[in-house]
């Protein structure tokens, strides 16, 4: 494949994973269910935590798995298309899919912070990182009820440990990058659940909106 193929490749890899990302399905099962724009009750974040406070336990964990479903997809398209081993065409459509998540084009730029994409993303490129990483998010969750803390801990221990298994596991380097970059992302949208978690104000799972 000439270098010209190879970018618009590259290129329509990016698109296809960034409108995949775009479907926010919280969106679309809050206006299934309720007729509501899920971004004007609760806590206005289109994601599989605040459809839990608005809509319950069912509509939230088909959001969750289906916001995760199109992170793992996106990567897998990345794969399909990638004309090389260095990891490039995974990564950047997985990360695509999470910029499509919070910016999505179909519903103005307004979407969710990505958390639940991010898992499908990483857990198909760089899978023991982030189940190790996983499997400390969800104690904290569960000893502290705070979805925000667990999910900045996934991302950041993500980067740790693909850092440091990288080499063991054979991922491309370019992988550390990715995480590295997702995970200041992560705290970038979650700046204001930091500011509640410091204060001892943040919402805690299970509490209605």
């Amino acid at each position: 494949m000439g270098e010209g193929m190879l970018f618009i490749a590259l290129i329509f890899t990016i698109i296809i994973g960034y409108l995949l990302g775009s479907i926010s399905f919280s969106y679309i099962i809050a206006k299934k269910i309720k007729k509501v724009d899920i971004r004007q009750h609760g806590s206005g974040n289109a994601g599989a935590t605040n459809t839990l406070r608005v809509l319950g336990v069912g509509p939230a964990i088909a959001v969750l798995a289906l916001d995760i479903l199109k992170g793992i997809a996106s990567v897998w398209i990345g794969v399909l298309f990638a004309a090389d081993n260095t990891g490039l065409f995974p990564a950047l459509a997985g990360f695509a899919a999470i910029l499509g998540h919070n910016w999505p084009v179909y519903y103005g730029f307004r979407g969710g912070k990505g958390v639940a994409t991010t898992i499908g993303v990483l857990a198909t490129l760089v899978f023991f990182p982030a189940l190790f990483a996983g499997i400390i998010a969800i104690i904290s969750i569960i000893l502290t009820r705070y979805v925000s803390l667990g999910s900045l801990l996934f991302t950041l221990l993500t980067v740790v440990f693909t850092f440091f298994l990288v080499d063991q596991f054979g991922y491309p380097f370019i992988y550390v990058y990715l995480t590295f970059i997702v995970a200041c992302l992560s705290f970038w949208k979650h700046r204001a659940n930091l500011t509640r978690l410091f204060n001892g104000t943040e919402s805690k799972i299970g509490k209605k909106a």
